[in-house]
């Protein structure tokens, strides 16, 4: 099956003052698409720096990034934010949800940034909110849900654009193992059922074993599951 991600040499360090850290120290990755594949890794890895250049949040200092056969590395900062918002959707620990607005009107806004303002396709919303077990909770705002529901919200307005890929950070990071479990469960059943790519990062192993495929991080590098595991996960 062919990749829908691709990442080959990938390098990145910030600045501290006048000192350089290395982040990313030559990152080279593939995922198959509709697969869903998690990157697991303890603070520090480089994972969430990884994630931010694949959602093309940053730019890599060299490397190259293919996403769905277009090359991120080549693209203008317009270019990219335009590919990701047709092509990626995001489900972040935080929920991000606008307090001021209902559950409906949370989803929806996903489709205005996209520039897709009233062309909801309502058999397909239908389904992803009752995938969801949210559609009796779409009058109601953030305050009025539980968390477990908010980030239900959070993972429909990632899914309504239809993208190809699906970019999780920390998804479970502010739930208990009930709604832990729940949501990764229905990042199961979209990856299966709705055909989307998905890739979670994450620090948790429990989190990880939902995903078909395991990818381990540690110092900005990319390691064997053996060595990786030779060190506590911090």
């Amino acid at each position: 099956m062919a990749a829908i991600i691709e990442v080959q040499d990938v390098r990145k360090s910030y600045h501290v003052g006048k000192v350089e850290v290395p982040a990313l120290r030559g990152v080279s990755m593939s995922v198959e698409k509709g697969k869903f594949v998690a990157i697991l890794g303890p603070s520090g890895s480089g994972k969430s720096t990884l994630f931010y250049i694949l959602g093309g949040l940053t730019r890599s200092d060299s490397g190259m990034v293919m996403l769905d056969g277009v090359n991120f590395t080549e693209l203008s900062d317009a270019e990219r934010t335009r590919v990701r918002k047709s092509k990626i959707g995001f489900v972040f620990q935080k929920f991000n949800l606008l307090p001021t607005l209902d559950a409906l009107g949370n989803i929806r806004i996903a489709q205005d940034i996209a520039g897709k303002n009233g062309t909801l396709d309502p058999a397909y919303f239908q389904r992803i909110t009752q995938l969801l077990g949210i559609e009796k909770r779409l009058t109601h705002r953030p305050s009025e849900l539980s968390g477990g529901e908010q980030q239900r919200v959070a993972l429909a307005r990632a899914l309504v654009n239809k993208p190809a890929i699906i970019l999780a950070d920390e998804p479970t990071g502010n739930l208990d193992t009930q709604n832990s479990e729940t949501v990764l469960t229905l990042l199961q059943q979209s990856n299966k059922e709705l055909g989307q790519t998905v890739l979670m990062i994450t620090h948790n192993p429990d989190a990880a074993e939902f995903a078909d495929r395991r990818i381990y991080m540690r110092d900005g590098r990319i390691v064997p599951k053996d060595d990786y595991h030779l060190h506590p996960v911090g």
